[in-house]
């Protein structure tokens, strides 16, 4: 079996999965804009092949590689990036080489638009927030008498929190529609809700064989605009109706044998039209691996590896470890360079020695959303879990 990797060199974290894929006997060829002399070892070691490509969005030079790839291995059976900025491109390449799994770009708006996310979500029978897709000034102004103000816009095809607007009321709106970057927005009534997520791994019935439910009580959002700390945790125990709902959304969006990280409201105060304050509502998909590091913390929680259970499943269609044993609460603090903190590196190692696993910083290219530095560590509770969040964060 031959797997072309793209990218396999961004996050760095993912040499993991090329080590899990080749220990399980499947050919993994690299594509990608680091040169060779680069990229680290693991990927040397693991890689059978690695093509450097200066410009991986040059879908010309893309094809002349994957022909290259193709006619000096054989048949090609899986093109993928496990990122969210070459998905429309990994879904290009696969048509172009007739690649049997994955999405093609005839599947991707229904990944990538999170105004058509919604009708999946709907499928399943989760509720979303209500939207338009209008850019003009009368009709956004009914819909705000519709729904009521604060209003929150972001790009409708996009990740993470930049070039997101809370409107407050019409003058914001006005201001908005003025300044507004030249793509499609989807303006959506404002939740005041915690985000959390349904992530895993899904096999090629779409039945998801690795579950995790995250949660991230600080929006994105508010870490970049309000310029906060931010933590989060991973938890592979979950309420069973939420799991029950999350492989619903899965199976509506027809996921097969791929990661997977879907998002959810679960609403903080009742919202008339919506719904009671702890029902949760569909916010967007990604057909990837979480970000940043995360599938680090997954595998702490998991206290196994997230990349050998992807394996696993491109692999054996199946997950050959035992997924029942203990299981941890896995936490993650971020901490950033400007601020002053309490406690030193020193001081956290000495007084949480047996339950911090990794202490690092974040790549540059995400640490605007994540923070420069972060902490992972795990815990049998949630409440022992925040009290390290505390510890962390605590400022002068």
């Amino acid at each position: 079996m031959n797997f072309v990797f793209v990218s396999p060199n961004f996050p760095k974290i993912y040499s993991h999965f090329v080590k899990a894929l080749s220990q399980r006997g499947i050919t993994v060829l690299g594509i990608g804009d680091t040169p060779k002399e680069q990229i680290n070892d693991e990927l040397k070691n693991y890689l059978t092949e690695y093509c450097f490509v200066s410009d991986l969005s040059n879908l010309i030079w893309m094809k002349n590689t994957l022909d290259y790839l193709e006619n000096k291995y054989g048949e090609i059976s899986y093109i993928e990036s496990n990122n969210e900025y070459w998905l429309m491109s990994d879904s290009k390449l696969r048509e172009y080489k007739k690649v049997k799994n994955g999405f093609y770009p005839k599947d991707m708006d229904k990944i990538k638009y999170k105004s058509k996310m919604k009708e999946y979500f709907n499928k399943a029978g989760v509720k979303t927030a209500r939207y338009t897709l209008s850019e003009n000034l009368n009709e956004l102004k009914d819909f705000a008498q519709e729904v009521g103000y604060p209003l929150f816009a972001k790009p409708d095809n996009g990740v993470g929190a930049s070039d997101t607007f809370k409107i407050k009321d019409e003058t914001d709106l006005i201001t908005f529609l003025k300044n507004k970057p030249s793509e499609q927005y989807i303006i959506e009534e404002y939740i005041n809700g915690e985000i959390t997520t349904f992530d895993g791994i899904v096999d090629d019935n779409s039945t998801p064989l690795l579950m995790y439910n995250e949660s991230f009580p600080i929006p994105v959002a508010n870490v970049v605009n309000d310029d906060i700390d931010d933590f989060y945790y991973a938890n592979m125990d979950m309420d069973p109706s939420f799991r029950k709902m999350g492989i619903k959304v899965v199976k509506a969006f027809e996921i097969k044998k791929r990661c997977f990280h879907i998002e959810f409201f679960r609403l903080l105060e009742d919202k008339v039209g919506l719904g009671k304050k702890g029902d949760i509502l569909g916010l967007e998909v990604n057909m990837r691996s979480p970000g940043g590091d995360t599938p680090e913390l997954l595998s702490i929680a998991l206290d196994d590896s997230y990349y050998e259970c992807y394996a696993d499943i491109i692999a054996y269609n199946k997950i050959n470890k035992d997924l029942n044993k203990k299981h941890f609460i896995a936490i993650s603090v971020s901490r950033k360079n400007h601020f002053k903190y309490i406690h030193s590196l020193e001081e956290i190692n000495k007084n949480y020695k047996d339950f911090l696993v990794e202490h690092g910083y974040y790549d540059k290219a995400i640490a605007l959303c994540m923070g420069d530095e972060y902490f992972m560590a795990k815990f049998d509770n949630v409440n022992d879990a925040l009290s390290f969040k505390d510890f962390v964060m605590a400022k002068y």
